[in-house]
């Protein structure tokens, strides 16, 4: 800081008598009755004076109560600029949904709270020890929101704002797991691309494409300066935050063409207000979130999720979301099944053929045009229920013929001369293009619990012409992502090479929380030379990452995993056929000449393997109760009831080893 002048902590007050010592209080009374004070707790009743104590009219507060709980973060003036800034964009502007929300409330004589439970950012943390939290952070926000929304006991429903990569995936854990009451999902949208420049997914790269000198100084300092074109809302790609605002509004949990609306204008804090009136309705009707989400539902999640190409990472946030209300986890053998009988008709970014922003799959029509072309093609559960009341058939009649749809496809023809049916596309288009099926589980020698690739972002031109992706190289082995980084950025005196296969271990759960990668695959997209290497690791992958690159491997290095055993040299083949989507990863040739058999048995796990030194006690933790929840295939969430079998059982063992004194 430019002022270390000392600090004066002892100054007298500028006017003494500024400093108060007792006020009048709020005026008038509060609205009791016999039965209110015989029956109402202490609590109750004190929250009636805390109420009107923060400046709330007495005469309205017996109005039905509903908690706006929220992921804002920083302090905006009323201009916008920031007095203190927030992690990221998502969560930047959400506080005028919070205010449109509160408004309609109001307005419905009911009385608003908000909570506040801010959420990191991925993008911020990529390549640090911040990312560590960042898996782990989901489920302790989803605690603490839920703790939040049972500390306001009068509660009717919760508005529930969230726009960002942990941030909404733990908002849609806290409603499901409260699904009791009037709940209903607001997404916080996204931002604008800029007229000119990179989205916020290639931007991330620029460190790394100047460090191989494929671009300039001056190139990525004006590209690092540009890649938001608006101060709020999630990135412009359909990564984790985008893809997780779709599978919200496919669970039924939103209202109508919620997701990826672009941050800060009229239709997006509309959204709130009608979001809010659909919670009044919910309660008024006696209904609640957790008719919403059912089994079909999650269907309908997972069918979107195919469908627009969407995140791996929702292979961990659906089956949480699904353990939080009650309902039957979804496993990787169904993901697999909807990912073959689901085809990929939406082009948007990361995925191409073009890489359309989120913006411009809003204004094709979003969630609800690409509902349409799934009911059309016999893939979507219609008589499915959503927070509106509506069933998703109702949804899809009005609107097929609605003028919001018109005007939305309309704008995107004029503002951007794009054809709204260029970004979402009939499946037999679709097919037509050469676009093909998501998510892909390759399993093999190295991965015999499995592993997860986005099959559709390999880049075409390695695919043979049969729809098969296959990769012969050899392995060059890191158990850092830093170090990894640097071999790919060409900062290492061996530095990756065009045929090499990146083989990162020990950044599972049980390593470092499991962290995302994305540093690595952003580059090895945007590098000349990147499509030619292939990545594998027990770690798992931002949403906007691309290219053959297989993450999720189980078992993980650190629990055991066969890939522990891989050294520099050892020879790796990958197939990944996109048209079954069926995969293997084998190790198929030693560096020293042994046996395969001989590497799996008698070839101790690498040298360097271990611990992150820098992982959290927290961390850590978390590491452990997930893993008794059923692991990263099971969504990484805890298992309250088999946590506590298992611990009493540890307890039992340790009291029969213990010696007898007598």
């Amino acid at each position: 800081m430019a002022d270390e002048r000392p600090v004066d902590y002892f100054a007298a007050l500028d006017a003494a008598d500024s400093l108060k010592t007792k006020a009048d209080g709020p005026s008038g009374q509060l609205p009791l009755s016999d039965e209110i004070l015989r029956q109402w707790t202490s609590g109750d009743l004190f929250g009636l004076t805390q109420s009107v104590g923060m400046g709330f009219d007495p005469r309205r507060v017996l109005g039905d109560q509903y908690l706006i709980l929220s992921t804002q973060g920083g302090v905006r003036n009323p201009d916008g600029t920031p007095v203190a800034l927030g992690y990221h964009t998502g969560h930047w502007e959400v506080g005028l949904l919070v205010q449109a929300a509160a408004e309609e409330i109001e307005a419905r004589e009911g009385v608003p709270f908000a909570a506040f439970v801010s959420d990191p950012c991925d993008g911020r943390t990529q390549g640090t020890t911040g990312m560590f939290d960042s898996l782990p952070y989901r489920n302790d926000a989803a605690i603490v929101m839920r703790r939040l929304i049972r500390s306001l006991p009068q509660r009717k429903g919760v508005i529930g704002i969230a726009t960002c990569d942990k941030g909404l995936p733990a908002m849609m854990m806290a409603l499901a797991g409260t699904g009791h009451l009037a709940n209903v999902l607001v997404p916080g949208g996204v931002t604008l691309p800029p007229t000119v420049g990179e989205d916020a997914g290639k931007v991330q790269t620029i460190g790394a494409r100047y460090s191989r000198g494929e671009m300039t100084l001056e190139e990525a300092s004006i590209a690092g300066c540009r890649a938001c074109g608006t101060p709020g809302g999630g990135c412009q790609f359909l990564g984790t935050a985008a893809t997780s605002q779709v599978i919200a509004e496919a669970l039924g949990m939103t209202v109508p063409h919620a997701a990826l609306a672009p941050s800060g204008q009229p239709i997006w804090t509309r959204m709130a207000r009608d979001s809010a009136a659909a919670a009044a309705t919910m309660h008024a009707s006696g209904k609640n979130l957790r008719a919403v989400l059912t089994e079909a539902a999650f269907e309908n999640a997972m069918r979107m999720h195919a469908a627009v190409g969407g995140s791996t990472n929702l292979l961990l946030h659906i089956p949480a979301i699904a353990a939080a209300a009650g309902v039957r986890r979804p496993t990787a053998e169904d993901f697999r099944r909807i990912n073959r009988e689901v085809p990929r008709f939406v082009d948007c970014l990361p995925n191409g053929p073009v890489g359309h922003p989120t913006v411009q799959l809003f204004l094709a029509g979003g969630v609800p045009e690409v509902a349409l072309h799934l009911r059309n093609a016999g893939l979507w559960n219609g008589e499915v229920e959503t927070v509106t009341g509506m069933t998703w058939n109702e949804i899809l009649d009005a609107w097929e013929t609605s003028p919001r749809r018109e005007v939305c496809r309309e704008r995107l023809r004029l503002a951007d001369g794009i054809d709204p049916d260029d970004v979402i596309m009939s499946p037999t288009v679709a097919k037509q293009r050469g676009l093909t099926s998501t998510v892909c589980f390759p399993v093999g020698n190295l991965c015999p619990e499995g592993s997860v690739i986005k099959a559709t972002s390999i880049d075409p031109s390695v695919i043979d012409q049969d729809g098969v992706y296959r990769k012969r190289g050899k392995a060059r082995v890191f158990v850092t992502e830093r170090d990894a980084i640097a071999a790919v950025k060409g900062q290492t005196d061996h530095p990756i090479e065009a045929g090499d296969v990146i083989v990162l271990i020990g950044r599972g759960p049980i390593g470092c929380g499991m962290e995302e990668t994305y540093q690595i695959t952003s580059a090895l997209k945007y590098l000349s030379f990147g499509k030619e290497i292939a990545l594998i690791t027990d770690a798992r992958f931002s949403g906007v990452s691309t290219g053959a690159c297989i993450g999720h491997v189980g078992p993980e290095a650190l629990a055991g995993g066969p890939i522990a055993k891989v050294r520099d040299g050892d020879v790796i083949e990958i197939e990944i056929d996109r048209n079954t989507l069926d995969g293997r990863v084998d190790l198929v040739e030693s560096h020293d000449g042994i046996s395969i058999a001989q590497v799996f048995t008698d070839r101790p796990p690498h040298p360097s393997l271990r611990l992150d030194e820098s992982i959290p006690d927290d961390t850590r933790l978390w590491a452990a109760l997930q893993q008794i929840g059923g692991g990263t295939w099971g969504g990484c969430v805890y298992d309250v009831d088999e946590i506590i079998r298992t611990l009493e059982a540890g307890q039992q063992a340790l009291t029969r080893k213990a010696p007898n004194h007598d």
